[in-house]
């Protein structure tokens, strides 16, 4: 993920390739998912939106999430 390296100030290759899958996985729940403060927005909504943000999110972590449920059938 590309960003503030929150917490230890890491950097692209420095973060997990794991830990940015997790990270991603975490992204796509939330979006999907109701919250009090925000309506789900559905799985397909959140892999959209992950998509378009390929250039944000690690771009290996997003390919391996969109494998996951559009060929492997995941569902949360």
């Amino acid at each position: 993920m590309v960003g503030s390296g929150y917490l230890a100030g890491l950097s692209d290759g420095e973060i997990l390739l794991e830990a940015r899958i997790l990270g991603l996985a975490d992204i796509a729940e939330a979006m999907s998912s109701y919250r009090p403060y925000q309506a789900a927005r559905g799985i397909d909504k959140a892999l959209e939106e992950t998509l378009q943000n390929r250039g944000i999110y690690d771009p290996n972590a997003v390919d391996a999430c969109l494998k996951l449920f559009t060929e492997k059938g995941f569902r949360f």
